[in-house]
């Protein structure tokens, strides 16, 4: 029972929670893993932005590929649980087809990933590659949902301000 977990991971907070229920997973049931990362269009563009000059905006997205790689392997082993990893080029096809063709070559027992659990707008903008993942995958796939932020409390007239962040790209803002 789920003796080949596959985990897309992306860096963010909800993926490294999914990366701990794996681990415990595989723990439970002797299981390895394999560590997938996809290069995909979105992280191409944040760094496009911030390299277009020099010309290199591909390999240092995929050399930060390759370093989250590398610290979530040694984070694997330092539990104790088999490891490998995989880094995909996402330029050419899209996240969720990646993960399920890699599900389905490695012979994966479940995908174990991430979700920042999206609603509404936002995940209308951002689109939601968890349940692309979920909607396509040959194998179960365990969502891990990130911890729920407290209610904020009630804003006050001097707490009432608005705050514009904006993203590398520009592409996006959240007000």
């Amino acid at each position: 029972m789920y003796q080949k977990i596959l985990v897309p991971i992306d860096g963010s907070a909800t993926s490294a929670r999914g990366l701990e229920e794996a681990i415990q997973l595989a723990k439970l049931t002797g299981g390895r893993l394999r560590l997938i990362h996809v290069t995909d269009e979105l992280s191409a563009g944040f760094a496009m932005e911030c390299y277009a000059g020099s010309g290199e905006w591909l390999t240092v997205v995929r050399e930060n590929g390759a370093k989250l790689l590398e610290v979530a392997t040694a984070t694997v082993k330092a539990a104790g649980v088999p490891v490998d990893s995989v880094l995909l080029d996402g330029l050419a096809a899209t996240v969720e087809l990646l993960v399920t063709t890699q599900a389905t070559s490695w012979g994966a027992d479940l995908i174990v990933l991430g979700t920042h659990g999206r609603r509404g707008v936002g995940r209308a903008f951002l689109g939601s590659s968890a349940e692309q993942v979920l909607r396509h995958s040959p194998v179960p796939v365990l969502l891990v949902r990130a911890p729920e932020v407290p209610d904020a409390p009630t804003k006050t007239a001097a707490s009432s301000q608005t705050v514009h962040v904006k993203l590398p790209s520009a592409a996006l803002s959240i007000e």
